[in-house]
């Protein structure tokens, strides 16, 4: 086979790929068991998803225009790539894993691995990425067990709770005094063990833990949002927007009440309604015709409940799964309102460098579908020291706020993370 040189996007050379995806007999009920020790890219929810690993492909990015860098590159990515798809499904053919920073200038990056293998439907793939010039076999699939974290001890980030109640304090007061409606506040948490991580522990128990949520894994940043920023597929256009929360107690009638309690609060349900706009109005341009819920739900899960609703569109542009995220991000659910001035006063007040916290993570095929989620109940690991981790949670300011009872709020987000280290 004889390709013309790589092309470039923007300063970034372009290989040229040829990918092959074909069916193949369950290996395992997990896909995540399929995972080597380092490297590895997820994400799934319940048994369906896709876990890569290798680098067949790499862009990082970064500043004001990386979301459109990256739609640049990936174009000319996919129309230089040279593809067999036995499949036909949304994430078989080329795929690419990616993770956005919360704000311009936090790292960003896109990865195509050497293989995936995903599974839609009760089908399972395989699917390969190589350079044209050495073309890979395809690989025989194995079941690896990770290695259990040792003891882990757990310290303040960047602030203390007590200095983060403040803060709230501080954010409150700006509110009540017309700066803002409403700001999302962020802690992190740093877990220190005694030996390196092995990334798969963790993300095994969070797939275990937390089966409606999407498991994810990207360059080290791992975690199980509840929050689907966006999701297109064949035209169809849908987001799960969450904001307002309670900590579930464990005794089923007293969640109950507590979850009718949440269905009633003004409080929360300002703030999730701001999410909700937020969302709506960065979709309605992309949408011939819109769905959006008069009034949420209660999400149940494992540690907390939350306000939800889930927005859904027809779709009238060509506009793919990561432009879409690019329009959506900030949300009010992880930002605020309005989002330019909640943005300056995290800046201002928050302390702390969210990295890709908070940021759209997931993956997009070659025809532009795919599922872009909010980089929440998430760690991410120390590049410079592989048994520290840090550990992120956000919750969202309005008038009624109470500083205690966000700290609370946090300490039940921190939950997932800490649970699935094995403390």
């Amino acid at each position: 086979m004889s390709l013309p040189d790589p092309v470039h996007a923007g300063a970034e050379a372009v290989p040229h790929l040829v990918v092959r995806s074909h069916p193949v007999a369950d290996v395992s009920e997990h896909l995540l068991d399929h995972l080597p020790e380092h490297g590895g890219l997820a994400w799934v929810r319940r048994s369906d998803g896709l876990a890569g690993w290798g680098v067949a492909a790499r862009l990082d990015v970064a500043g004001s225009n990386r979301f459109a860098t990256a739609q640049q590159w990936w174009r000319a990515l996919t129309g230089a790539a040279v593809v067999r798809d036995d499949i036909g499904v949304p994430g078989s053919g080329l795929v690419c894993f990616g993770s956005f920073g919360f704000t311009d200038d936090d790292p960003s990056e896109l990865v195509v691995p050497e293989v995936i293998v995903g599974r839609r439907g009760g089908t399972t793939w395989v699917t390969t990425v190589s350079p044209a010039s050495s073309l890979a076999a395809p690989p025989e699939l194995t079941v690896n067990e990770p290695t259990p974290v040792g003891e882990i001890a757990f310290a303040d980030g960047a602030r203390s709770g007590t200095a983060w109640s403040a803060i709230v304090a501080d954010a409150v007061t700006r509110i009540t005094g017309g700066a803002v409606d409403k700001v999302v506040l962020a802690r992190d948490l740093i877990a220190q063990s005694v030996g390196p991580i092995d990334l798969r522990w963790p993300l095994r128990r969070l797939a275990a833990a937390y089966p409606n949520c999407w498991t994810f894994a990207v360059d080290g940043l791992i975690g199980a949002t509840p929050e689907l920023l966006v999701r297109r597929e064949k035209g169809l256009i849908t987001s799960r927007v969450l904001a307002g929360t309670i900590r579930r107690t464990g005794d089923d009638a007293h969640d109950l009440a507590l979850a009718a309690s949440l269905a009633r609060s003004s409080k929360d349900l300002e703030e999730h309604e701001f999410a909700v706009r937020s969302v709506a109005d960065a979709l309605e341009p992309h949408c011939k015709s819109m769905n959006v819920p008069e009034t949420p739900f209660v999400l149940h899960l494992p540690n907390v409940m939350h306000l939800a609703s889930d927005v859904a569109g027809v779709a009238a542009n060509g506009a793919s799964a990561l432009g879409l995220a690019a329009a959506l991000h900030p949300s009010a659910a992880v930002c605020g309102t309005p989002t330019a001035v909640a943005r300056d006063l995290i800046e201002q007040i928050e302390g702390m460098s969210r990295g890709r916290y908070a940021g759209p993570v997931g993956w997009m095929d070659a025809a532009g579908d795919g599922e872009w989620g909010i980089a929440l109940r998430c760690g991410q690991a120390d590049p410079d020291d592989p048994a520290r981790m840090r550990l992120f949670a956000g919750c969202g300011i309005v008038a009624g706020s109470d500083p205690e009872a966000e700290l609370a709020e946090s300490n039940a987000k921190l939950v997932p993370m800490r649970d699935a280290l094995g403390v």
